[in-house]
């Protein structure tokens, strides 16, 4: 296992959506933990996408659990090709991004989700999340669109210097 170096914005991965992961290998496992490790070793992450590491493929790892504004929690989540299935209740919070290092920005989001992949196993998952959970999984599916969040702020007025975490 690896922690591997985040991207930040301006690199062009970021910005072009992901590929579809046709069969799970050994090289994608691997990619797998790295996330995970690279996530779990970053302060204040809860999720990372393929494509912050460089490797423009549809994958992403999120684990929300001990959160304070966990409500739901499927513990560590790891999801190739996943699609939004349903999303409603939007609300407005504030979010951040570890490929956007200074900055947060406040996003209009579903606070309910229902998002469909295939998980580490190659075995179809389906997971209705909501509040913290859902935002964290349409956060990192966005990435897998070649999204940030600073895409979807409310306008200039809802981005904010991020506070820096220790």
């Amino acid at each position: 296992m690896a922690i591997l170096k985040v991207l930040e914005i301006g690199s062009g991965v970021l910005s072009v959506p992901a590929k579809r992961v046709e069969a799970i290998s050994l090289r994608h496992m691997q990619l797998a933990e790295d996330l995970i490790e690279t996530m779990y070793s970053t302060p204040g992450s809860v999720g990372i996408a393929a494509p912050q590491v460089g490797v423009s493929e549809s994958l992403f790892v999120l684990d929300v659990s001990g959160h304070k504004k966990t409500n739901i929690c499927h513990g560590l989540i790891v999801l190739f090709n996943a699609e939004i299935v349903d999303a409603s209740d939007p609300v407005v919070i504030r979010e951040g991004c570890m490929s956007v290092p200074h900055l947060t920005g406040d996003v209009r989001r579903s606070s309910r989700v229902t998002v469909k992949g295939i998980d580490l196993n190659g075995n179809e998952q389906l997971i209705e999340s909501d509040a913290f959970e859902a935002r964290g999984i349409l956060h990192e599916v966005d990435h897998l669109h070649g999204k940030l969040f600073i895409d979807r702020i409310e306008g200039p007025h809802a981005l904010f210097k991020r506070k820096m975490y220790q």
